[in-house]
């Protein structure tokens, strides 16, 4: 029986460059509850713009990245358009089959797969 949130680490392509010019890559993104999709929805930023909604909801199920000792809206503001984009597809994976793996279907023989993402920055 599992007794917290399932989480899922991750490497941002480009990283987070904090005030103190510190890189931050390596982190944790955890599955989402139907709350951290509902909540935002009371933000006033995203009552002004709805698009900002995404960025309430990485603040929410991002749990660590580097050192950083909070994760919030500040920081996914913050980020490089890659690594916002790379944070998205994450969060669809995750919580939409449960897994950071991709499925795939080999080209040859018809089977599906599960395969890990390639790696930040291409292989």
């Amino acid at each position: 029986m599992q007794t917290g949130p399932r989480t899922f680490p991750f490497t941002l392509p480009e990283g987070f460059r904090a005030p103190d010019g510190v890189v931050h890559r390596e982190g944790t993104m955890r599955m989402a509850t139907a709350y951290d999709e509902i909540a935002p929805l009371r933000d006033p930023r995203v009552q002004r713009n709805p698009g900002y909604l995404v960025v309430i909801l990485l603040s929410r199920v991002v749990t660590s990245l580097g050192g950083l000792d909070t994760i919030n809206p500040s920081v996914i503001e913050g980020l490089y358009a890659c690594d916002f984009s790379y944070l998205q597809d994450l969060y669809h994976r995750i919580n939409r089959t449960g897994t950071a793996h991709m499925q795939v279907a080999c080209p040859h023989c018809g089977g599906d797969f599960q395969v890990e993402p390639p790696p930040p920055g291409g292989a």
